[in-house]
C-alpha cells in the first residue's frame, strides 16, 4: 500500500512511495507526528539519480521487518536534496562538521525540534568495513533517545551552536571586493594543485571544475596569462577524451571516480552538463580548438535529444544504472559500456578493430567485467570513418534498457541551461537553441513564475511543485534571462531578469553586511538560515547573484545593483587564495568586475547584415563578463542604447564601461579587438 509520498511530485520521493517505511515528506506535520509520539525523527536526504541511494533503499528500505522496527521507534522524513536544498545544506553541513565527511544519502537523526544529534550517509544491511548495519543504528540510536535523553539533548544544542557560530563568519562583511592581487593568488594557488600529468585539480574522485574553468578563460583573457589559458585547455582536453565524456551520444557524467577521467559515476546531471557546455563554448572563442567546439555542440545536443521535457524545458538527470541485459538486475553503467565481443557482432571483424582502437575497447576492459568505458584518446584521422561507427554505435546502444530519468524541471538548473543553449545558438549559428532557450524560458514564466513575482523551484509534467525558490533559483533564472537578452534584444528579458534581482536585494541580502543566505528571509525556519558562498556542482547563489547584478548594472547603468555586486564579492576576496577551486564562479565574476565590465551597445536596423555583423563580432569577445546590448536608433527602454546615433548613417557599436564610451565604430574587426575577439577556426 502506498505511503504518503505518493502523492508527490519528485520522482525520487516517488520511488519510496511503495517502501514498507512509513515515509513522511518534509513538513511540520512530521515534526508534530514525532512530539505527539515522543520519538526521534529520521531524515533520510537523497536524489533519483543517486546509485547509492538506491542501493540503501532495495538493502534496507524495501525490508519489511526492519521497516516495520523503524516506524515504530522513529517518524522516518524522506527529503529530495534538489527540491529543498535548503533542508540538504543545513544538515550536510552538520553531518561535514561532524564526520569530515558528507554524501547522499545523507542520514541524520532529528529531535521532534529538528536539532540534529546522529549523523551519517550510507549504511549496510550487515556489518562491513568497519561500519554498523543500519539495523544496529536504529538500535542504538533507540536506546540512546529512551535511556540517555539528556545527553542527546546536550549534543543537540552544541551542534546547533557550532553551526550558528559557522554562519556568523560568513555575516561578519568587512570584505573588500577581490582585487588584482587576489586573482593572481587564486591562479598561483590552482597551479599548484593542477594535475600536469592528468589535467584537471587534485587526486581521485575527480570532478569537472567548470566554474573553475571558467574563471581561467577569464583571467587569461584580461591578463593574458598562458598559465591561466594551459590550465584551462588542458583540463577540458582530458575531460572531452575520457569515459567520463560519453563518446556517442555527447554529455557527460557527474565525475570520474579515478584521477585519470577513465571510469564515471554513470549519472548525468543537467547543471554539469549546461556548465560544461559554455565552459567549452567559451575555450572555442578563446582559442578556436575544433575539439571544443565538437564537444560544446554535442553536448547541446544531448540536452536536447535526452533531457527535453516535452513542455519544452529539461530534466534534472539520467540515472546511472539500468538494466544489464544478460542478468537481468539494475548494474551501474550497463547502458554505457562495450566488449569487444559486441563490437565484432555490431560492426563485423574490420570496423570493430577499428571501434575498439579509436575507443580503447579492451579485453582486459576498463570498467567491471571485461567492459570498457569509451574513451577517445586522440583524434581519427579519417572522420568521416569515425563519425559511421559512432552512429552506428549509439543506434544500437538506444536499443539497450535506458536509464531511468528525473523528470523534474529546477528553476536554477534551467536558467544555466537557457543561458549556455542562447549562447551557443548564437555563437555557433545554430538557431535552434536560442529557441530551445525561449522555450525554457517561457516554461519558466507560465509554471514557476508567481503572480507576487517569486520563483517555485520545481515542476513536474508543467505542474508546479510548492517549494519555494532559494537564492540559486532567482541568480541562475536572471543569468539565463540576461543571456537571452544579449542574443534576441527582446528588452523583456532584460526587464524580467530585473523583477527576479529586485527579490534578490529585498528577500535575500543582509543589508548590514551585503551578504547574501540562500534562503528568502519570509522562508520556512530551520535550525539555521543557510548560507554558503561556496560553489558546489553549481555556482554558489550568493556568486551567482553576484554575477546577474553585476550584468544588470552594466545594461542599465543602476548603482543599486552594483554596489549590491561589489558588495557580495567581498567574501571571493577572503578565499581568493585559499579555497579558488570551491569559488571559481565567483573568481569569474570577479574577473568581470575588474574588467568593468565591458559594455557594448550595438545600435543599427534589426534586419540590416551589418548589425548583425557588429553583433556577432560583439558575441565573440573574451573581455570577461562582457554585456552586449542591440536595438534601433533611438532606442529608450534599454539604458545602455538610449542616445546612441547611427555614425554615417550605419549601424555602429559602442565599447564602454561605467557608461563611458570610446569611438564609436562601424567595422565589426575593430570591434572584436577592443573586446579581444580572436581568430576563430572551423566556424
Amino acid at each position: 500500500m502506498p505511503n504518503r509520498l505518493a502523492d508527490a511530485t519528485s520522482p525520487y520521493l516517488l520511488q519510496h512511495a511503495d517502501n514498507p517505511v512509513d515515509w513522511w515528506p518534509w513538513g511540520p506535520e512530521a515534526f508534530a507526528e514525532a512530539e505527539r509520539r515522543g520519538v526521534p525523527v529520521l531524515l533520510s536526504v537523497g536524489y533519483a539519480a543517486c546509485h547509492w541511494c538506491h542501493v540503501m533503499a532495495h538493502e534496507s528500505f524495501e525490508d519489511a521487518e526492519l521497516a516495520g522496527y523503524l516506524n515504530e521507534r522513529f517518524v522516518a522524513v524522506k527529503v529530495d536534496r534538489e527540491e529543498r536544498p535548503d533542508v540538504d545544506a543545513v544538515y550536510m553541513e552538520a553531518v561535514q562538521a561532524a564526520t569530515g565527511q558528507g554524501g547522499w544519502p545523507m542520514t541524520v537523526f532529528l529531535t521532534p525540534g529538528k536539532e540534529p544529534f546522529y549523523f551519517g550517509t550510507y549504511f549496510p544491511p550487515a556489518p562491513r568495513h568497519g561500519m554498523p548495519s543500519f539495523r544496529q543504528v536504529l538500535e542504538g540510536v533507540d536506546a540512546a533517545w529512551r535511556d540517555r535523553r539528556e545527553e542527546v539533548g546536550e549534543v543537540a544544542a552544541r551542534i546547533r551552536a557550532d553551526l550558528a557560530e559557522r554562519a556568523a563568519v560568513y555575516s561578519a562583511g568587512a570584505h573588500h571586493p577581490p582585487a588584482e592581487a587576489d586573482l593572481h593568488q587564486a591562479l598561483v594557488t590552482l597551479g599548484r594543485e593542477f594535475d600536469q600529468a592528468r589535467g584537471g585539480f587534485g587526486g581521485a574522485p575527480k570532478f569537472p571544475p567548470a566554474m573553475v574553468i571558467e574563471f581561467l578563460l577569464r583571467h587569461h583573457a584580461r591578463t593574458g596569462s598562458e598559465a591561466a589559458l594551459e590550465m584551462a585547455a588542458r583540463t577540458a582536453e582530458a575531460m572531452a577524451r575520457g569515459g567520463i565524456h560519453d563518446q556517442l551520444g555527447g554529455g557527460f557524467a557527474r565525475y570520474a571516480v579515478d584521477a585519470g577521467w577513465v571510469v564515471p559515476h554513470f549519472e548525468k546531471m543537467l547543471y554539469d552538463n549546461t556548465l560544461l557546455l559554455r565552459a567549452y563554448l567559451h575555450l572555442w572563442r578563446a582559442t578556436g580548438s575544433a575539439l571544443a567546439r565538437r564537444v560544446a555542440l554535442s553536448t547541446a545536443d544531448f540536452l536536447l535529444r535526452e533531457l527535453r521535457t516535452p513542455e519544452g524545458a529539461f530534466a534534472s538527470a539520467l540515472d546511472a544504472d539500468s538494466l544489464d541485459e544478460e542478468t537481468g538486475a539494475s548494474a551501474e553503467g550497463a547502458y554505457y559500456v562495450w566488449e569487444p565481443g559486441q563490437l565484432v557482432d555490431l560492426l563485423g571483424p574490420a570496423d570493430a578493430a577499428t571501434a575498439a582502437r579509436l575507443f580503447t575497447v579492451t579485453a582486459e576492459g576498463t570498467f567491471e567485467h571485461g567492459t570498457s568505458v569509451l574513451q577517445l584518446l586522440t583524434d581519427p584521422a579519417d572522420f568521416a570513418e569515425y563519425e559511421e561507427i559512432r552512429q552506428r554505435m549509439l543506434q544500437a546502444r538506444a536499443a539497450r534498457p535506458a536509464p531511468a530519468r528525473d523528470d523534474k524541471v529546477v528553476a536554477a538548473w534551467n536558467g544555466l541551461a537557457i543561458a549556455a543553449l542562447a549562447e551557443t545558438g548564437a555563437l555557433l549559428e545554430r538557431p535552434d537553441l536560442v529557441e530551445a532557450a525561449e522555450r525554457a524560458a517561457d516554461l519558466l514564466l507560465a509554471v514557476h513564475l508567481t503572480p507576487d513575482g517569486r520563483l517555485l523551484r520545481t515542476s513536474r509534467d508543467g505542474r508546479p511543485g510548492t517549494n519555494a525558490g532559494v537564492l540559486e533559483d532567482y541568480a541562475d533564472t536572471a543569468e539565463g534571462f540576461l543571456a537571452l537578452y544579449s542574443v534576441t534584444g527582446e528588452a523583456e528579458w532584460l526587464q524580467l531578469a530585473g523583477g527576479l534581482l529586485d527579490t534578490v536585494l529585498k528577500h535575500f541580502t543582509d543589508e548590514a553586511s551585503g551578504a547574501l543566505y540562500d534562503t528568502a528571509d519570509d522562508a520556512e525556519e530551520l535550525i539555521r538560515r543557510p548560507q554558503d558562498p561556496t560553489d558546489n556542482a553549481t555556482p554558489s547563489g550568493w556568486t551567482a547573484a553576484a554575477g546577474a547584478l553585476l550584468g544588470y548594472a552594466a545594461y542599465t547603468g543602476s548603482e543599486r545593483h552594483r554596489t549590491a555586486a561589489e558588495r557580495a564579492l567581498g567574501i571571493v576576496g577572503a578565499l581568493a587564495g585559499r579555497a579558488p577551486r570551491f569559488i571559481g564562479w565567483g573568481l569569474a565574476v570577479a574577473e568581470a568586475l575588474l574588467d568593468g565590465p565591458r559594455e557594448v551597445a550595438v545600435v543599427g536596423p534589426a534586419d540590416h547584415p551589418a548589425t548583425a555583423a557588429l553583433r556577432r563580432a560583439a558575441l565573440l569577445g573574451t573581455a570577461p563578463g562582457a554585456v552586449v546590448a542591440v536595438g534601433a536608433p533611438g532606442e529608450t527602454e534599454v539604458p545602455l542604447l538610449a542616445d546612441r546615433p547611427l555614425v554615417g548613417g550605419a549601424p555602429a557599436a559602442y565599447v564602454c564601461r561605467h557608461f563611458a564610451c570610446e569611438v564609436p565604430t562601424t567595422d565589426p574587426a575593430v570591434l572584436g579587438e577592443r573586446l579581444g575577439a580572436v581568430a576563430v577556426v572551423g566556424e
